[in-house]
């Protein structure tokens, strides 16, 4: 009895061990494949950085049918989004309001955040109407905060009072906004989303101006390609007047220097994501920020 007993503990021993060391072995396999996938997400980023690669070149998107390997690369304008530093500085408070009340927030609830936001980046302690200031977010066992600077990075904005609501009702807000871009708004960049909310349209109206931009191939950097050369040509086409309406005319640029660089790799399963953020990626380019992603 005493022998049968000890080949079952042996037995469960040695599972036991056959367990640990399968395991072992899964997790130095994804290391590796996640090392390669880094690799070749690198070697993405490296075409994606070359100026003379197009946004529209199949060179961006490699696949080795045999081991399953290969990256994805975009080529995106950072002036397609909102600059939330410029917004705050530039005391834009209309607008932020009106994109966060058509996200369905409460008038009231959308001005509370807004005027947070404002107190955030102000060099003072004096709160908004309806902001935070330091004595507000040490009652809520909070210190040394607000910041009293602009946002080096988009994540810090969740760090403000009233930003849970924004989060709950827009999980994807951070598509519509940066820190890097110059500023304003790129027309020949921006969706109509965006273009709508900035020049208080209606999007199906503002839909003319990527589908002009994109020309009758619909791809944006392809030969029939329509891209305005200053704000007032395309807010003409809105039937907006930029004299009349100084206000959101300064809302508005084009051709920002400021481009994002996604790249995916892909390496038996394993996926990593490298993002950079450059200036002038045309001229003398300058870089702003380096993200690595691990992708389930």
């Amino acid at each position: 009895m005493a022998v049968l007993w000890l080949i079952a503990i042996l037995a469960m021993a040695c599972m036991a061990a056959l367990r640990v060391i399968s395991f072992d072995m899964e997790l130095t396999s994804a290391k590796i494949h996640g090392s390669r996938a880094r690799q070749i997400a690198e070697m993405g980023i490296a075409v994606g950085a070359n100026p003379a690669v197009k946004r529209s070149d199949p060179i961006l998107r490699q696949l080795n049918g045999d081991t399953g390997e290969g990256f994805e690369v975009k080529v995106l304008s950072e002036g397609g989004r909102f600059n939330i530093n410029a917004l705050l500085l530039q005391q834009d408070k209309p607008l932020l309001t009106s994109i966060f009340c058509n996200w369905g927030l409460e008038v009231k609830d959308a001005q509370s955040v807004v005027d947070a936001l404002c107190d955030w980046v102000d060099a003072d302690d004096d709160t908004g109407l309806n902001g935070a200031e330091k004595k507000d977010y040490e009652k809520a066992g909070r210190i040394n905060q607000p910041f009293n600077r602009p946002f080096y990075h988009l994540s810090e904005m969740r760090l403000v009072r009233g930003m849970h609501l924004i989060e709950k009702m827009r999980p994807d807000w951070r598509n519509w906004f940066t820190v890097w871009s110059g500023g304003r708004l790129d027309l020949n960049e921006a969706s109509a989303e965006l273009i709508a909310a900035a020049a208080e349209c209606p999007v199906e109206r503002t839909t003319i101006i990527p589908e002009t931009v994109r020309g009758t191939d619909g791809q944006l950097d392809t030969e029939d390609d329509a891209r305005f050369q200053n704000a007032a040509a395309a807010l003409d086409l809105l039937g907006i007047d930029m004299n009349a309406r100084p206000d959101l005319a300064k809302r508005f640029t084009v051709n920002d220097a400021t481009t994002r660089i996604e790249s995916i790799g892909y390496a038996e399963g394993a996926k990593r994501k490298i993002t950079l953020i450059v200036r002038n990626r045309t001229g003398k380019p300058a870089l702003l920020e380096r993200i690595e992603e691990i992708i389930p």
